[in-house]
C-alpha cells in the first residue's frame, strides 16, 4: 500500500470517528399537543396524563392515557387510535370502547400481542387481546394483599408492569410496597418485599421497597424496579435476590424515578421524573443523563437542551429508539441517537 492510500484510509477512519463522536440523543415529539382527548396524527392528537408505554414486535406503541382512562395505540408515524376504554373512569370487561378502566397506569405486551394493563384504581390487572377484548386477569378490585389465582388475589394501587419471555408478569404493587409475580395461568404470588415501607436488600420477602413504580425485565429474567420513594433503582434476580443498582446511598442520585426500559446489552433507561430528565445506567451501575436539562418545560432539542415535564413511562424499540410518556406535557416524545 502506497503513502497516498494509507493517508486516505487514515482520513476515512478519522471522519468515521468524528461522525460517531458527533452523534447525540435528539428529542422530538411523536404525538400529542394540549390536554384533552383526540385521535389523529402527531400534534393533531390529544392525551391527558399519559403514564405507561410499551412496544410490541411490530413497532406499535401502547400508551396508558391515565386521566382519560384509555388505552391508546400509536404507530411509528405518530397516528393515534383508541384501543380500549372510555373517557370516564369505571370498571367493565367488554370490547373496545365499551370497556372501562379507572386510571390505567402500567402497560406491557407479550409475544402474542396481548396487552396487560395495571388498572391502578381498580386494583386489577386487565388483559386486552389483539382484537380489543378486555378481561380481568387478576385482582378482585378491593384494596389489600392476597396471593391466589386470578380474581381471588388482591392488590393495592398498582404501578408498573412488565412481562418476560415466558409470559410471567411482574407488577409493582405500589401501596403494598411489594413486587408481585403472575404466571401465564394467573397465579399471583409475592416476588419480593415484606410489605413494610423502607429500604432493605435481601431475598424475596426479606427485602423492603418504598412505593415501587416502574418495572422492566432483561433477557435473563432479571427484574429492575424504579423504587420511587427510595429514589433508587433496584435489581431482582430470577431467584428473588434484591440489590440496589443505583441511587441514593450510592454515588448517583435520582428524584422520584418513574419507569425503566432495558436494551439487549443490559443498559437501563430511566425516567427521572421529578428531575425532568432521562437517565442511562450501564450494567456496571454507571449513571449518565441522556436528555433533559432538569428544568420543567417543553422543548424538542438535543440532549440536555431538551425539556420535559414529569416524564413517566419509557420504552425502547428494536432500533434503540426511546419513547417517553411526557405526562404533564400531554405528549409522547421520541429520543433517537443520531
Amino acid at each position: 500500500m502506497n503513502i497516498t492510500a494509507v493517508a486516505d484510509q487514515l482520513s476515512l477512519f478519522t471522519l468515521a470517528k468524528e461522525q460517531i463522536q458527533s452523534k447525540s440523543w435528539v428529542v422530538t415529539t411523536l404525538a400529542g399537543s394540549t390536554r384533552g382527548y383526540a385521535d389523529g396524527t402527531g400534534t393533531e392528537t390529544q392525551l391527558d396524563q399519559p403514564s405507561g408505554v410499551a412496544m410490541d414486535s411490530s413497532g406499535i406503541l401502547y400508551v396508558t392515557d391515565s386521566s382519560n382512562h384509555l388505552i391508546r395505540k400509536v404507530t411509528p408515524e405518530g397516528e393515534v387510535n383508541t384501543l380500549a376504554g372510555n373517557t370516564y373512569g369505571g370498571y367493565e370487561d367488554a370490547t373496545g370502547e365499551e370497556a372501562l378502566f379507572n386510571y390505567p397506569f402500567g402497560v406491557a405486551v407479550d409475544l402474542f400481542g396481548n396487552v396487560y394493563v395495571a388498572d391502578m384504581w381498580n386494583n386489577r390487572i386487565r388483559k386486552i387481546t389483539p382484537k380489543g377484548v378486555v378481561s380481568t386477569f387478576a385482582g378482585d378490585g378491593t384494596k389489600g394483599h392476597k396471593n391466589g389465582f386470578g380474581t381471588k388475589a388482591k392488590f393495592n394501587s398498582l404501578g408498573g408492569i412488565a412481562v418476560d419471555s415466558s409470559g410471567d408478569l411482574y407488577v409493582a404493587d405500589h401501596k403494598n410496597h411489594r413486587m408481585r409475580k403472575i404466571t401465564p395461568e394467573g397465579e399471583v404470588s409475592t416476588f419480593a418485599g415484606d410489605g413494610t415501607k423502607g429500604h432493605k436488600d435481601g431475598t424475596n420477602e426479606e427485602a423492603q421497597f418504598n412505593y415501587p413504580y416502574g418495572v422492566a425485565v432483561d433477557l435473563f429474567s432479571n427484574v429492575y424496579v424504579a423504587d420511587k420513594g427510595n429514589h433508587r433503582i433496584r435489581k431482582i434476580t430470577p431467584e428473588g435476590e434484591v440489590s440496589t443498582l443505583a441511587g441514593d446511598g450510592t454515588k448517583a442520585e435520582f428524584n422520584y424515578p418513574g419507569d425503566i426500559a432495558v436494551d439487549s446489552f443490559g443498559n437501563l433507561y430511566v425516567t427521572d421524573t421529578s428531575n425532568h430528565r432521562i437517565r442511562k445506567i450501564t450494567p456496571e451501575g454507571e449513571v449518565s443523563t441522556l436528555a433533559g436539562g432538569g428544568q420543567k418545560g417543553y422543548k424538542d432539542a438535543v440532549g440536555t437542551k431538551a425539556e420535559f415535564r414529569y416524564p413517566s413511562g419509557v420504552a425502547m424499540d428494536s432500533d434503540g429508539i426511546l419513547y417517553v410518556a411526557d405526562a404533564d406535557n400531554y405528549r409522547i416524545r421520541k429520543i433517537e441517537y443520531k
